[in-house]
């Protein structure tokens, strides 16, 4: 047994060395990804070209389920923006609240004739509205099938070339269309392109909109505000020099709809049906030799309302790692296939092994460490080894925070980023554990066949 404890700093520090080295590759590329950018002027020319009438139809989806509390605001929003070819599709998915009532005395629906092809097969839709007021305004009433029958629903009436799914408490930037539009332009076999998600728990919302960033007050939604900025700013940003995106928020992505329904639509099936789309899109270009571009852009932006309790941010933790364990199940073809390129030799192997496997390996290894320890049978060394891990981490996130702050310079008091420094240690050492162990809660729920969200409470957003 004491030979077994002899080999657990090693096994560690390999692991350990193999997590920071493609930690370091994505910030790299990330860093790399930035400059590129930053030398070209390209963006500037397709921004004059957003300007005409002929640009590129863009229908916007918002699926919505008991959101009568934000949808009103999301969608003066998404109406207030400068894109010119815009269509705006709520899809109310047999709510249970007053979100369809809210809609029709806010927008003034008047009901019309159903007719659509119905290219995805869906949940039956009970009826279509148009807005008197906004005629850029549909809203779609359908029996309760999900998100993922919601967005089918909004591909099947959607009108636009492209689409661009939203989450319904959601407000997106005012130029955030024009930027993400761009790389359809640019590449033709662009498929699909997020966005930068940033959380606005106690900023101050006007006419719709974001006008004043601050850092949330409690500390839940403040240690997200981190989490979210390196996993956008750092994490998504890193994979397009790599090759290898393989989500888009399900919150703010744009997607060419011809793609979408070749492929079928969303997952109705899948916990995790945007990062499970993006990959059945990739797979799929590279078996029939169909587009397959997926690129992430740190510009546009669409703002969001975090969890503000440990309950229902658990809830929504343990759900994304269910829908990363039945992604990887579904597609488990891709992993180490050099036919699939970067995305099944380096994105695939990453998110299985950082995103899955580190939780599993955190947890048996902080157990054998510490019985180790109570034993003799590891030296102490090793727990430093472990905190410097973890010392790693924090160092990483303040580094997203820096780069976040060079290139967006999101929030211009020094006192809000000294604020968001301190949560970056505080996440390492004191949340991220948390985060692990409500992880491991969905690995045991996706292995008993668990696939229900979980109650979402929200404050909703206010002027």
């Amino acid at each position: 047994m004491s030979t077994f404890f002899e080999f657990v700093p090693v096994l560690l520090a390999a692991w350990i060395a193999l997590v920071i080295g493609l930690q370091l590759l994505i910030i790299a590329s990330a860093l790399y990804e930035h400059w590129r950018i930053s030398n070209q002027d390209e963006f500037q020319m397709w921004e004059r070209v957003m300007s005409s009438p002929l640009a590129p139809k863009i229908s916007v989806i918002v699926p919505a389920y008991s959101e009568e509390l934000s949808v009103c605001e999301t969608v003066k929003g998404l109406l207030a923006l400068s894109y010119p070819n815009l269509e705006v599709v709520v899809v109310n998915d047999g709510s249970p609240d007053n979100t369809l009532g809210t809609l029709q005395a806010e927008f003034d629906l008047r009901p019309i004739h159903p007719v659509f092809q119905k290219v995805i097969q869906t949940q039956e839709v009970r009826g279509i509205y148009k807005s008197h007021l906004e005629t850029e305004l549909v809203v779609v009433d359908k029996f309760n099938g999900g998100k993922a029958d919601s967005l089918n629903a909004g591909m099947n009436i959607a009108s636009g070339e492209l689409v661009c799914a939203i989450d319904a408490d959601t407000l997106v930037g005012p130029d955030a269309l024009q930027h993400l539009v761009a790389p359809f332009l640019h590449r033709a076999d662009t498929v699909a392109v997020g966005g930068t998600v940033r959380l606005a728990n106690d900023s101050q919302i006007r006419a719709s909109a974001v006008s004043e960033l601050v850092v949330p007050r409690k500390p839940i939604p403040a240690l997200q505000v981190v989490e979210y900025v390196r996993a956008f700013i750092i994490g998504r940003l890193g994979w397009n020099p790599l090759g290898g995106n393989l989500i888009i928020s399900g919150a703010f992505g744009l997607f060419r709809r011809s793609s979408v329904l070749d492929a079928g639509g969303y997952e109705t099936g899948s916990i995790g049906e945007d990062m499970e789309l993006i990959v059945r899109l990739r797979r799929m270009g590279y078996e029939k030799g169909t587009p397959n571009w997926v690129e992430f852009l740190a510009s546009p932006v669409a703002w969001t309302e975090a969890p503000e309790s440990y309950r229902v941010l658990g809830r929504q933790r343990n759900r994304w790692q269910r829908g990363l364990m039945d992604v990887l199940v579904r597609h488990k073809k891709l992993l180490f296939n050099p036919k699939y390129g970067s995305a099944g030799m380096l994105a695939m192997p990453y998110y299985f092994v950082v995103e899955f496997l580190s939780p599993l390996v955190e947890t048996i290894g902080w157990i054998f460490l510490l019985v180790g320890l109570a034993t003799g049978s590891i030296s102490p060394a090793a727990l430093w080894l472990v905190l410097a891990a973890y010392g790693f981490g924090a160092i990483l996130t303040v580094v997203s925070l820096w780069f976040d702050d060079v290139v967006n310079h999101p929030y211009p008091h020094l006192n809000s980023r000294a604020k968001l420094a301190g949560y970056a240690v505080l996440e390492q050492f004191v949340y991220r554990p948390v985060t692990i162990a409500w992880r491991l809660w969905g690995v045991r729920l996706f292995l008993q066949g668990r696939t229900e969200w979980g109650q979402q409470v929200r404050k909703g957003f206010s002027g």
